[in-house]
């Protein structure tokens, strides 16, 4: 996930809605014609309107008066030569025509003001993600690893699902999880499991204790938050990859568990004593279990958050995860994640349920020596 600055100062824009700026100008142009060559009986001013409300849809609220302004001119010219300006019905339709384009100039001011605190948001959006998700290395030690982050709510950027990496002696240390919620507690949440996952990491501590620290950290804030709520948790899955072995080991809390893919070949790496979910209660290594699963060179493990599984489509039906990974029979992690997310986004129709997170890594190969 990276940032991409734009430049707000790009001048294709404005050439855009200077050139399109004709179009009322011509509708101006012809109405009064028309309206100034027409019978006495015939009105054409009233079309004059179309000329700041067409302005409003491709330009600002400056060129949007401006074209009002004159569209009010040209009322007053087809008036003037009309009769008089004096006339009611000729001041009805002046006056009708400067409200209409105070209303409309007005209700482009707002949108335009809108979309800067809009985009204001979307930068403070993207700061928070890269302070609460780094990006995972591409690399860490012999592993490859890709990962994806994927908000329910398309301007939020960011939500409750969280993944980090660290290395460790001999290997690298993951975690990815999901907050039960949504919205800034969700968000605060997710910033303490990643901040004490990172903060552990100096200490090399083995897994039960890294875990036990996660689950006391989570406990804690969710303690002192200043809206507590005794139904929150994280589900959570913590986890060590060695360069060399050819294992992982595991600790659960409540989450869906990994799947390696192989050949087409799909394994789900269920523990057999799954762990409380991180913030029930304050726990102690005693409480966790580690567990091992084969993990060889060229396997690909897949790591997800609940809203992969979640997701539906149209009908109801929920999302095939198992059923797409053996079709797609992926063995590189970026070209799995990118798959995995279009297909996710298309299934769903584009909005999401939930949000989603998604971490993939493999160990390649050893060269063979000759």
């Amino acid at each position: 996930m990276r940032v991409r600055h734009r430049r707000s100062g790009s001048g294709r824009p404005w050439r855009l809605s200077h050139g399109l700026v004709a179009l009322p100008l011509a509708l101006i142009a012809a109405v009064t014609v028309l309206d100034l060559t027409a019978p006495a009986t015939v009105h054409l001013g009233p079309f004059l309107v179309a000329a700041p409300a067409l302005t409003a849809s491709f330009a600002g609220p400056v060129l949007t008066g401006a074209i009002g302004a004159l569209a009010v001119a040209a009322q007053i010219l087809i008036a003037f030569l009309h009769g008089g300006v004096t006339t009611s019905n000729h001041q009805a339709q002046i006056a009708a025509l400067v409200v209409i384009s105070v209303l409309v100039t007005l209700f482009r001011y707002a949108r335009d003001r809108h979309r800067r605190q809009l985009s204001q948001v979307r930068t403070v959006a993207v700061a928070a993600q890269q302070v609460l998700l780094w990006p995972l290395p591409r690399r860490s030690g012999a592993l490859r690893i890709e990962s994806a982050y994927i908000a329910a709510e398309a301007e939020a950027e960011i939500g409750g699902d969280l993944y980090a990496a660290a290395p460790v002696p001999g290997g690298t240390r993951l975690v990815i999880g999901d907050v039960r919620g949504k919205g800034l507690t969700a968000i605060g949440e997710a910033a303490a499991v990643v901040g004490a996952f990172r903060g552990s990491a100096y200490q090399h501590l083995p897994l039960r204790a890294a875990v036990a620290h996660l689950g006391n950290a989570v406990h804690w804030n969710m303690a002192h938050a200043p809206e507590e709520d005794p139904e929150s948790f994280v589900t959570a899955l913590v986890l060590d990859v060695y360069d060399d072995g050819p294992c992982i080991e595991m600790v659960n809390c409540g989450h869906p568990p990994p799947l390696v893919l192989r050949d087409g070949e799909i394994r789900s790496l269920e523990v057999a004593e799954p762990a409380v979910p991180l913030g029930l209660t304050a726990p102690a290594e005693n409480d966790y279990k580690v567990e091992s699963f084969a993990f060889g060179p060229g396997e690909v493990l897949l790591l997800y958050t609940d809203g992969v599984i979640e997701t539906r489509d149209r009908s109801g039906a929920f999302y095939p995860l198992t059923d797409r990974l053996a079709a797609w029979n992926e063995t590189d992690p970026a070209a799995l994640i990118r798959r995995l997310r279009e297909d996710l986004l298309r299934y769903a129709g584009g909005n999401l349920g939930d949000d989603v997170a998604m971490v993939a890594l493999t160990r390649p190969p050893a060269p063979a020596h000759r």
